[in-house]
């Protein structure tokens, strides 16, 4: 009797571990975003974005809270790097913020592009693996696409340098993707 192969290759990882590294990742990464958006709120005068960000950064807060579920359900352990996000979200935040409500906006554009990318190709790998994952993955997706769209609505692309800003956020975001992965 042959024993049965795993369904991955000798090097992948195993299912178990890919969705472990998916949930430490995506738990950073909300949190990130809530850091972002307490970061552009502390600096952010009244007004219109001041209401979005608001809105948008209650919506973090309920993804952030679905992970934080999920890391003990699941075992997983959050990254080491947790502390260095807890800084580093709310001064790009801020950062963004002091140049205007519309580098503000473009900040979330940047961020929320990245994040769309991200977990439209963790459902892909999920598939039907772990059906309950993949529909917060992809009821979370929704919720940024909106940030994204709200965002440029309100005038993002017209920031100052808006390229070059655009730019350096998502390299960022991808870096600190790749990183909370691992570590």
């Amino acid at each position: 009797m042959t024993p049965e192969r795993p369904p991955y290759l000798p090097g992948d990882r195993a299912p178990e571990a890919e969705i472990a590294r998916m949930i430490r990742v995506d738990h950073a990464g909300e949190y990130g975003a809530t850091r972002i958006y307490q970061g552009q709120l502390a600096v952010l005068g009244r007004g219109r974005a001041r209401d979005e960000v608001r809105h948008m950064g209650e919506q973090e807060k309920r993804h952030l809270a679905a992970f934080d579920r999920l890391l003990p359900e699941r075992r997983v352990r959050p990254t080491l790097l947790h502390p260095l996000w807890h800084v580093a979200g709310f001064a790009l935040g801020a950062a963004t913020a002091l140049l205007g409500e519309r580098a503000a906006m473009a900040c979330t554009v940047a961020v929320e592009e990245v994040i769309d990318e991200h977990y439209v190709g963790q459902a892909e790998r999920l598939g039907a693996a772990d059906p309950a994952l993949t529909e917060t993955i992809l009821e979370f997706r929704a919720d940024e696409i909106a940030h994204r769209d709200k965002a440029l609505e309100m005038g993002a692309e017209e920031t100052l340098g808006y390229d070059l800003l655009s730019a350096a956020i998502k390299t960022g975001s991808r870096l600190a993707i790749w990183l909370s992965e691992r570590l």
